[in-house]
């Protein structure tokens, strides 16, 4: 199934969690809970006001080796946005990449994500655990804190 025929599909339309796919196309559905949706606003809204000359939002669907994952929350370059606002699902992951763990999630499920987005480009990965504690990385590695937006807290509890 495609990206575009899984948006389209009225049988996903009031789903109340994350829906993404595989390489071979199978939909994975994955339910969340409110904190999730929280942590997600909250990582969002800092964003916004942390970064110039970008943009944040919730739910970017982008086409991976993997499928099509869906960021939790991402923050794009304004150059990015202006090349990509139509388009269903990104060829490229932001600039910032951000996954927030919830119960049906396994770390290992996590670092696959992030390699997947690190392949599509992203410049950081950030990991908010169900404590709303952030971890933050690069290509490279582990960041002590954002090197894209130094300011940003290590907890949006």
């Amino acid at each position: 199934m495609t990206w575009e025929e899984v948006c389209a599909d009225p049988r996903f339309a009031d789903f109340p969690g994350r829906v993404e796919t595989n390489a071979q196309g199978q939909v994975i559905m994955s339910p969340a809970k409110n904190k999730h949706g929280i942590f997600q606003a909250r990582i969002a809204a800092l964003l916004e006001k942390l970064m110039k000359d970008g943009e944040s939002f919730v739910e970017c669907a982008i086409e991976t080796s993997d499928g099509t994952k869906v960021a939790d929350v991402a923050w794009v370059t304004a150059d990015q946005m202006a090349r990509l606002l139509d388009v269903p699902v990104w060829p490229e992951a932001p600039a910032i990449t951000v996954e927030v763990m919830s119960f049906s999630n396994t770390f290992a499920e996590m670092e696959a994500k992030r390699a997947l987005y690190f392949a599509c480009g992203a410049q950081e990965f950030w990991l908010c655990d169900e404590l709303g504690r952030l971890g933050f990385f690069s290509p490279a590695g582990p960041l002590q804190r954002s090197a894209l937006c130094p300011a940003f807290p290590e907890s949006v509890a």
